[in-house]
């Protein structure tokens, strides 16, 4: 070996000084491990530190401000520290540390109550707790319970078990590590961010589990489960299920598995809270049971919209996702609901048809875009109502609850309202009369269908005719503030259009090529969770990214979920190619090891319904239709993100289909369009990428209305001798 050679190697392990003038960090190294430091909560943080040489980690002195956490701290290694820092204050915490004759370093901890909010803003109000609860932001102590796999075949469910009193069948499992242990579950539930979260793990009872020192079959890897739909609640909710689907299979393997009830879009439908609630039971989960490798999301509909939309807003809280019968996001879906509220009316209310005008069912269906509008009808008796402020939600009072004759000032029972923080208030020069009575603005409305040609392919392809597509277009009108039908159009609010963008709430997935995605996808007559929608996200990927190679596509006959084994099949497929991305230490971005670290033989699939592949690539399009929306037909392309068009003029040469229009007809057109039509050859107005990890509060706990960046984690600094 070269003296040279010699001397490098003696200086990365310590024992001799690096050459004059080379580069060389002296100072110790402090690392988060539970999270970010300026979003701590609970009062603790699990910190590493590094040394630069043994020594200097015998001498270290350790404080937050003049108090000394030095006992906190055990050694990981020759050169390393590892401790939990507790008694943390509300707001700022110098963590220091500090080597004789040689340089320290500083960290500041940024310390949240444990009740929340920590970056979410101003929390709803009224909010009502647990019977249970301790306090006004439903804080108790956690509990645990116990269950187990029985040896007996005929219980494919997880037992309750009694640690005092164990029961004879007992199985055992062995874990992706090889750790053979008894299948025990522990399961801890507590509360956090005023609302119920889950933990379970495998779990051997009277043995000791430290953050530092967990047991031995933990393989430091979490699956975060989540619910379904879109809605609100004023109320504390239930978490997800953690020990059932591919959570069971994912405890065996010695995984973790955890979801809040805020994580459940149809008990919170509003994106920085429910990454807010996350991390926040991420860091629980941490600083109890240890550090993690990585993190997967499961979860259909509701579930899957959570997970996308924050993977993209908030990346990092996931490194792979599970989608099934998949939604992007709300809002950007949002245009498709708006639209066939406002068709149905019109389609259901033949006193609106002008004179000579018929609609068949077929024709219905074409201005949809799909087979028939029963996918518009499921759509709108399921999911339209939560936009309504006059909407019943669990937690508000018949007399709590907004009316815009006897109570204005009421609480509005929307996902609208709910999110204000996010969307920000209406402009005054907006305001309706029951803004102009309390003092200020609701939420704004982010979704518009001004300048929308609705039926216009239809209309192109023949299957309706200009009489049909006239009246329709005159006659179609928008909603108010208050989701009332106006003649007008709806035209969107600002900031609160701008806001859904930078928000991530219309998800652009501008950053969702961090995270790898398996999307399970199944044939969708009428349910109105459409296939289009999967490929609606490798569409915004092509469009940000050049390509998708971060998202397969698993499909299959079975109705919405395209396969009976999808979920676990894709979890398992998702362990290995995160496996791979973990091993990879060549230098790239997150993105770009995903990418070429996939697994050769994953990629697109098309499955039997039973959990077989059939075939590498895409079903044939009988076994899974594709079929568009209002918008699609109206010219949008299948990314369907914008909410509101660009216009162009009224042009009487571009293609309106075989049948001329008539002169009355065109003057009507120009009637119905005065500002122009939509060109969807241009980006959308305000249209934009999410602005990654935004905060919606002050430090003093004021509302920022449209967020602001956090911008990187903070890290720690060299202090000077």
């Amino acid at each position: 070996m070269r003296l040279g050679a010699l001397r490098a190697l003696l200086v990365a392990l310590g024992v001799a000084a690096a050459p004059a003038g080379a580069k060389r960090t002296t100072a110790p190294r402090i690392h988060v491990l539970s999270g970010r430091a300026d979003l701590v909560s609970g009062s603790s943080a699990l910190v590493r530190i590094d040394f630069a040489r043994r020594a200097d980690l015998r001498r270290a002195k350790i404080t937050v401000g003049r108090r000394s956490v030095r006992r906190s701290f055990t050694r990981d290694g020759a050169r390393r520290l590892v401790g939990l820092v507790t008694r943390l204050h509300r707001g700022r915490n110098a963590l220091t540390v500090r080597v004789p004759r040689r340089r320290g370093a500083r960290i500041t901890l940024t310390n949240h109550p444990i009740g929340g909010p920590v970056f979410s803003g101003p929390q709803l109000q009224p909010w009502k707790c647990q019977l249970s609860a301790r306090d006004a932001k439903c804080n108790q102590p956690r509990s645990f319970s116990y269950l187990y796999k029985s040896t007996d075949p005929t219980k494919s469910a997880l037992q309750p078990y009694d640690p005092a009193n164990p029961p004879s069948d007992v199985a055992t499992t062995t874990t992706d590590q090889g750790v053979t242990v008894p299948y025990i579950v522990r399961v801890e539930t507590g509360y956090i961010d005023r609302d119920q979260y889950q933990i379970a793990a495998l779990f051997q009872p009277n043995k000791r589990w430290t953050a530092v020192r967990p047991q031995k079959q933990f393989d430091h890897k979490l699956l975060i489960t989540h619910g379904a739909a879109c809605g609100v609640d004023y109320q504390t909710g239930t978490a997800p299920a953690v020990t059932t689907g591919a959570a069971l299979t994912a405890l065996g393997r010695g995984f973790a598995t955890m979801s809040t009830a805020l994580d459940n879009s149809g008990h919170n439908c509003n994106l920085p809270l429910q990454a807010e609630s996350l991390l926040m039971a991420k860091e629980r989960l941490i600083k109890s049971y240890g550090t993690l490798r990585y993190t997967i999301g499961t979860g259909c509909s509701g579930g899957s919209l959570a997970e996308q939309w924050i993977a993209n807003a908030y990346p990092g809280v996931y490194q792979g996702i599970l989608p099934s019968c998949s939604f992007p996001d709300a809002w950007g879906t949002a245009t498709q609901f708006l639209d066939y509220h406002l068709t149905l009316q019109y389609f259901k209310d033949p006193a609106k048809w002008g004179t000579g005008v018929v609609w068949s069912p077929t024709q219905m269906a074409d201005v949809q875009g799909h087979i028939s509008i029963a996918n518009s009808q499921v759509s709108e008796s399921a999911q339209f109502h939560v936009v309504e402020p006059t909407d019943h939600c669990n937690g508000i009072s018949d007399q709590q609850r907004f009316d815009p004759n006897t109570n204005p000032a009421g609480v509005r029972c929307s996902i609208l309202d709910a999110a204000i923080n996010v969307f920000g208030p209406r402009p005054q020069s907006v305001w309706s009369p029951q803004e102009k009575t309390i003092g200020h603005g609701f939420a704004g409305i982010p979704v518009d269908n001004v300048g929308v040609q609705y039926g216009l392919g239809a209309l192109q392809s023949g299957k309706i005719t200009p009489a049909q597509f006239v009246d329709l277009n005159a006659k179609i009108g928008g909603l108010d503030i208050n989701i009332n039908p106006t003649a007008n159009r709806l035209a969107a609010d600002e900031p609160a259009l701008t806001n859904a963008y930078r928000s991530g709430m219309i998800n652009e997935t501008n950053n969702l090529d961090r995270t790898a995605i398996i999307d399970c996808r199944g044939p969708d007559p009428g349910a109105f969770h459409d296939a289009y929608r999967a490929f609606a996200v490798r569409a915004r990927l092509d469009r940000a990214h050049g390509g998708h190679a971060n998202q397969l596509i698993w499909e299959g006959p079975t109705l919405i979920i395209g396969d009976t084994q999808c979920e676990q099949n894709s979890f398992l497929a998702m362990d290995r190619w995160l496996t791979a991305v973990e091993k990879d230490r060549r230098r790239g971005t997150r993105a770009q090891k995903i990418a070429r670290d996939k697994p050769g033989d994953l990629g697109d699939r098309c499955y039997d319904g039973k959990g077989d592949k059939v075939s590498d690539g895409l079903c044939p399009s009988p076994v899974v239709p594709i079929y568009g929306t209002p918008r699609t037909v109206a010219g949008d392309a299948i990314t369907t993100d914008k909410n509101k068009c660009r216009l162009k003029p009224l042009n009487r040469s571009d293609d309106y289909g075989p049948l001329s229009l008539t002169d009355a007809q065109w003057a009507e057109l120009q009637k119905i369009f005065p500002t122009g039509v939509c060109d969807y050859s241009k980006p959308g107005v305000d249209q934009r990428g999410a602005i990654p990890w935004m905060t919606y509060q002050r430090a003093s706990g004021k509302v920022i209305y449209g967020g602001r960046p956090m911008g990187p984690a903070p890290r720690s600094h060299a202090l000077r001798r």
